[in-house]
């Protein structure tokens, strides 16, 4: 059933095969090999659909260079966790489903739900299906228990862009406004203002120590700019 959970697949050769896409399709196929998929035709196939949804035309932020960017920090510090493997599958489905005009964690609810419905479909044992379910859901609110590392590395991968340098950060927060252009500027403003003082009251913004460490303050700094940016009003918390 087409739909938001089952697009139609752009017929083979439509989808521009870039050496961004190209290399992220190995890296989905020996993904999906390590976790048990079955024959390479269906995983190629299932990575195909998956980027094509991560080049939908209303993503500005959450693209291939989103996905590109979790990944690679999931890979550079695969130490620091008991399943890496697992943590890379949650996430290439982690924003699979990105619609603006959701409501509340209706992406990620949908996206885990893509997850099991895919991964299941390939053959990938259950327990590592489930767990997967369970990553993509911890990145709606960004709450991870304190023994969760993998839990940890995904969120914290998800959340790094907070600490990036401050060009770098207004660049993102203009991608995320212009995914949001349906919506009037004093509701948008008043309701970015409400995810930042969200994220400000969190009592970490980042778990893992190695990344905590360089990330939490210049996070929380970015946030705190943004905020007063757009409320004329000192940002509390951090």
């Amino acid at each position: 059933m087409v739909g938001r959970l089952n697009p139609p697949l752009p017929r083979r050769g439509r989808m521009r095969q870039t050496r961004a896409v190209v290399d992220l399709l190995d890296r989905w196929r020996a993904t999906a090999r390590d976790a048990g998929a079955g024959p390479d035709s269906d995983t190629t196939r299932a990575g195909e659909r998956l980027l094509a949804r991560w080049r939908e035309p209303h993503r500005h932020y959450h693209t291939l260079a989103h996905l590109t960017a979790v990944l690679d920090l999931v890979d550079q510090h695969a130490d620091l966790v008991a399943r890496a493997d697992v943590v890379r599958l949650a996430a290439w489905f982690h924003d699979a489903v990105y619609d603006p005009r959701a409501a509340g964690d209706a992406n990620e609810r949908d996206s885990a739900a893509l997850a099991e419905s895919v991964l299941t479909g390939l053959g990938v044992p259950m327990p590592t299906v489930t767990e997967v379910r369970r990553l993509v859901l911890l990145t709606a609110g960004h709450t991870v228990a304190p023994d969760d590392r993998d839990g940890a590395l995904l969120c914290d991968a998800d959340l790094a862009v907070l600490a990036a340098p401050p060009a770098r950060y207004q660049r993102y927060a203009t991608a995320i406004r212009q995914e949001y252009a349906h919506v009037p500027e004093p509701a948008f403003r008043a309701g970015r203002a409400a995810v930042l003082t969200g994220l400000l009251a969190l009592p970490a913004l980042f778990r893992l120590p190695p990344l905590a460490s360089r990330w939490e303050q210049p996070a929380r700094d970015n946030v705190r700019r943004e905020l007063v940016a757009l409320t004329g009003e000192p940002a509390n918390g951090g």
